[in-house]
């Protein structure tokens, strides 16, 4: 019997999707663990399995179709089985369990999985977000009505014909309106290498854009090459979701700012004293202990508000931007406070290793509480951060810095690290936010402090 392959819903948040790319065709044979295809979502790039043996019947959503979750897009079974000739409409995505959530929009850290028969997926990442109503495939574009003819002409004068007047049946675009509009812009008098216009024809510039450097205004190959980088590139969907909660976030977050440096040079001391000991952790494992241990003494920079309530999030689901090459993702430390030192290092490294991988799944950068975003190893001096939607601040951390400092009235060269505190000021008010940021200072400073946590 001919089983569905389903778009799978990977995690609370997630309602749609598009397929990047079919890893098997109609015809080709299927194994259980073999990957059917790659989805792009809103946080992640992701990779499908089969649970299902036989041979790839049918596909119903091509590549770049954004589908909702649960959209049957094909089927697997035995060769000359029998499968509908249109996709079943798509199932209901199972209701999560209820939870104690915030007021704001912060997704729950657990979410209930859709029990489709497909699809445990190996993953890749980026930011949570909250729920959006699931968005049916859009309508494809307009088909442009052409004659085989004038296309041919189009093709070959490496032109777009879209902005040619038709006069054709229903406005159809014949040869004789190709060749008018040509002579109209006086393309013969366009002086053009062959080179050029091959490349021109190959990666579909139109000459008519192209403004030559040549000789008498000659178009020659580096202008192509240029007009080719000019073209506009579509965002993946994880910079568009990134973009996009950026702008919300500055545009409905009314963030402020305090700065403080913290002098880490007896820190740096005691690491080395332990990593000679062959006990090594970073420098950012005790920023972020650092933070965990000031949230707890400041839950207010644990909150998070709709504008009209504010609810304490309890536990401390630390966020950790890590760079990765299409964007930027949060993992999360879910109740970090509950960790040691030790296990908090271990922890983070093997998200970061996750996320450079593009094995995180969706839950796993869902439901942050506070963000640290750590820039030290970057070579700056300072900067600022924009606040994720859901949480009350994040903390920018820039790099060491060996410089002059007085030290018990004498000058002496330490190693000082400024730390940018971006807060959202309807929760945190701005003595608030510099105790907190003295907090981490503090504990930063004051190797005691590490001695007994290590």
């Amino acid at each position: 019997m001919a089983q569905a392959v389903i778009f799978p819903k990977l995690g609370q948040t997630m309602e749609e999707g598009a397929i990047v790319k079919w890893l098997k065709q109609e015809g080709d044979g299927v194994v259980k663990g073999d990957i059917l295809f790659e989805i792009e979502t809103d946080k992640a790039n992701l990779e499908v399995e089969s649970f299902f043996e036989g041979s790839l019947l049918k596909i119903y959503v091509r590549e770049g179709v954004v589908v909702p979750v649960n959209t049957v897009v094909g089927y697997v079974g035995t060769l000359g089985e029998k499968v509908p000739a249109q996709p079943p409409a798509p199932a209901a995505a199972p209701a999560a369990a209820p939870v104690e959530t915030p007021q704001a929009p912060v997704p729950a850290p657990a979410a209930a999985r859709a029990s489709a028969p497909v699809a445990v997926p190996q993953t890749e990442a980026p930011r949570g977000e909250p729920p959006r109503p699931a968005a049916a495939a859009p309508a494809a574009p307009a088909k442009l009505l052409i004659s085989p003819r004038a296309k041919a002409v189009a093709r070959e004068k490496a032109i777009n014909p879209a902005p040619v007047t038709g006069t054709g049946p229903k406005g159809r675009i014949t040869e004789k309106d190709v060749l008018a509009y040509l002579a109209a812009r006086h393309y013969d008098a366009i002086r053009i290498a062959p080179a050029a216009k091959r490349i021109a024809q190959q990666q579909g510039v139109d000459i008519l854009t192209v403004r030559g450097s040549g000789d008498t205004g000659r178009i020659r190959v580096e202008d192509i090459e240029r007009a080719v980088r000019a073209k506009p590139v579509a965002l993946s969907r994880m910079r568009q979701v990134i973009a996009r909660r950026l702008v919300e976030s500055k545009q409905t977050i009314p963030h402020f700012y305090v700065t403080v440096t913290a002098d880490i040079t007896d820190l740096m001391r005691y690491r080395a004293d332990l990593k000679a000991a062959g006990v090594v952790y970073s420098v950012n494992d005790f920023i972020l202990e650092a933070v965990v241990l000031a949230l707890e003494e400041f839950p207010t920079v644990n909150s998070t508000t709709d504008g009209r309530t504010v609810t304490w999030r309890g536990d401390v689901d630390l966020g950790v931007a890590v760079s990765v090459e299409n964007g930027l993702v949060v993992p999360v430390v879910r109740a970090a406070q509950t960790l040691i030192l030790a296990e908090l290092r271990d922890r983070v490294k093997a998200l970061a290793e996750k996320a450079r991988a593009g094995k995180l799944t969706p839950d796993e950068m869902t439901g942050s509480s506070f963000t640290v975003s750590n820039m030290g190893m970057l070579d700056v001096d300072t900067f600022s951060a924009i606040i994720n939607p859901g949480e009350a601040g994040i903390l920018a951390v820039a790099s060491g810095r060996e410089a002059p400092a007085v030290v018990n009235g004498a000058v002496r060269i330490r190693t000082r690290m400024a730390m940018t505190l971006s807060a959202d000021h309807r929760i945190v008010d701005g003595a608030t936010g510099a105790r907190f940021a003295n907090a981490i200072r503090a504990k930063l400073e004051t190797v005691e402090l590490w001695k007994s946590l290590v």
